[in-house]
């Protein structure tokens, strides 16, 4: 009977220094060898799920098809193996006391007096184990949020020690630490690395394997040196130097061996070699591009790397499809009004209105909306972007001036945007929104049903607003038509403008779907307008 290898990677020194793209890199090139492999991260804080954070605490909240809401590093799985996650490739400390405290009310511990170790240690292992417990999986990749030595951390590395000596040969720690280049001195440093091995190891945990980040390269004797005061083999020093892409790493772990070595250190076959064509390809498309477009991205958090992540790497994905780089253009809905949107959209090629909740930022993004819509620029409205310009075409289409959503406006005359009727009892936050995959269906003869060919669909969501089907047959009548429905809850998944080039807006979030090797398809229809927008003008 085959076991399943556990794979634990930590950090050190830094947060930010990029486990999740490691760990999605190992991933991917154990894939490409023909292995099973699966992701999951372990993050410390004791939030039930980031479904709350504010974007500032936490960047980007990214959705299961499950309808998990679950740390961004999960979205890097999905891009980077093509693979759906779940609910149980995530798991905060929250989660873990809140599942041992239910289990001590139940009386499930028989009156033990509940600790740490063993009961939280055990429940994190627990954890751990489930996914190849759902389905058999030759490999199970485990992030641990954080940077070893955090006090939050201590009970993750606890159970990566209790993993290590029960199961021996089938787990393997890679650590990822910072080497600094001190500029001053004129060369690099591995204090900070040694330091960092140092603290993992008073908590009992010898790592395998280093991964060094860095802005410069390694020299042999920098290897050898980390290598003999970590109590590492050379060949287990890795450098991972700054790359312009993430989907450049797993092709430089591949020429530094990383997955080699990790399969020597866990008895695994090394051959095949991993079939990295593909993804070569996509990666000379993303890098040479035969043109460009800008398209501009209108929200409220614009000064935020991670906060529209996902939006970011589905422009990667589809400029390649493409042949074209999507230069992202991020304009801040507050600092858009009537007068000056002229002035910063004009030199735009297509207009993407960001998701959000609340007021802040709102008559902004309905003025991104009505310029794309007046000036016929191709416009993709997600979540709050679609309600956005489904108030917009309200106010100034159909002359329902006050026009807006029950969320900005309780007492709006025409809310054309309102609540769901199930949400409306809700008093909580989190986790109550509509949440996961739906079905919708498209309509033949639309804009839409040319990007997806085909009439039944299934897509993200995260939202508790909805399109106000006591408005439908107006905005129909006046050119805003829903191309696609959920039936079952009688729901506007997807609206269109009748005479517009390219104009959709949608309640989804497809943003989430969409991956190296399936970009996701109202993506690239968004590109391809926007190159045609682009040849217009010129």
């Amino acid at each position: 009977m085959k076991n399943t290898k556990y794979i634990f990677v930590t950090g050190g020194v830094s947060s930010s220094l990029g486990k999740g793209i490691i760990s999605a890199s190992v991933a991917k090139l154990l894939q490409q060898r023909g292995f099973s492999v699966t992701i999951q991260k372990l993050d410390p804080y004791i939030n039930v799920d980031p479904g709350t954070l504010n974007p500032y605490e936490h960047g980007e909240c990214y959705v299961t098809e499950d309808g998990a809401e679950t740390d961004l590093d999960l979205g890097h799985y999905e891009r980077f193996l093509n693979i759906p996650t779940s609910q149980a490739n995530n798991v905060t400390t929250g989660r873990i006391y809140k599942s041992v405290i239910e289990k001590e009310r139940r009386g499930d511990y028989l009156g033990q007096t509940v600790q740490v170790i063993p009961h939280i240690t055990d429940e994190i292992k627990y954890c751990i184990k489930l996914l190849s417990q759902k389905k058999f999986f030759d490999f199970v990749i485990t992030e641990i949020g954080g940077t070893v030595g955090d006090i939050e951390s201590l009970p993750y590395i606890e159970a990566v020690r209790q993993m290590r000596w029960e199961m021996g040969r089938n787990c393997l720690v890679i650590h990822l630490t910072l080497v600094p280049y001190l500029a001053a001195a004129g060369e690099l440093k591995t204090k900070p690395t040694q330091h960092s091995v140092k603290t993992l190891l008073e908590s009992g945990v010898q790592p395998d394997i280093i991964v060094c980040r860095t802005e410069h390269h390694l020299t042999p004797g920098i290897r050898e040196k980390i290598a003999r005061f970590c109590n590492v083999e050379p060949t287990s020093v890795i450098e991972s130097i700054d790359a312009a892409s993430i989907y450049e790493v797993p092709l430089l772990m591949y020429a530094e061996k990383l997955d080699e070595e990790v399969l020597t250190k866990m008895d695994m076959p090394s051959e095949p070699k991993p079939d990295l064509r593909k993804w070569k390809e996509f990666l000379s498309k993303l890098k040479q591009p035969l043109s460009e477009v800008n398209i501009g991205l209108i929200g409220k958090y614009i000064e935020l790397k991670d906060a529209y992540k996902s939006i970011v790497e589905s422009f990667s994905h589809a400029g390649a499809v493409n042949d074209c780089k999507v230069n992202i253009v991020r304009i801040h809905s507050e600092s858009l009004n009537e007068d000056n949107t002229k002035e910063k959209l004009s030199d735009l090629d297509g207009i993407l209105v960001a998701p959000g909740f609340g007021p802040r930022g709102i008559e902004g993004k309905i003025e991104a909306s009505r310029y794309a819509r007046e000036n016929g620029i191709p416009f993709l409205g997600i979540c709050l972007g679609m309600q956005c310009a489904v108030i917009e075409f309200a106010r100034n289409v159909m002359k329902f001036k006050e026009a807006h959503s029950t969320e900005m406006n309780s007492q709006t005359p025409y809310p054309v945007i309102d609540m769901m009727e199930n949400q409306k009892k809700i008093s909580g936050m989190g986790g109550t929104m509509r949440l996961g995959s739906y079905p919708c269906t498209i309509k033949k003869g639309t804009i839409t049903f040319d990007i997806y060919h085909e009439i039944n669909i299934h897509e993200r969501h995260r939202h508790r607003y909805e399109f106000n089907n006591k408005y439908l047959k107006e905005f129909e009548s006046a050119g805003m038509i829903a191309s696609g429905v959920n039936t079952k809850d009688d729901l506007v998944e997807i609206i269109e403008l009748k005479n517009h080039p390219w104009f959709i807006g949608i309640q989804f979030h497809p943003e989430y779907k969409s991956t190296v090797d399936k970009p996701h398809p109202l993506f690239v229809g968004f590109v391809t307008a926007a190159k045609t927008q682009r040849k217009l003008k010129s």
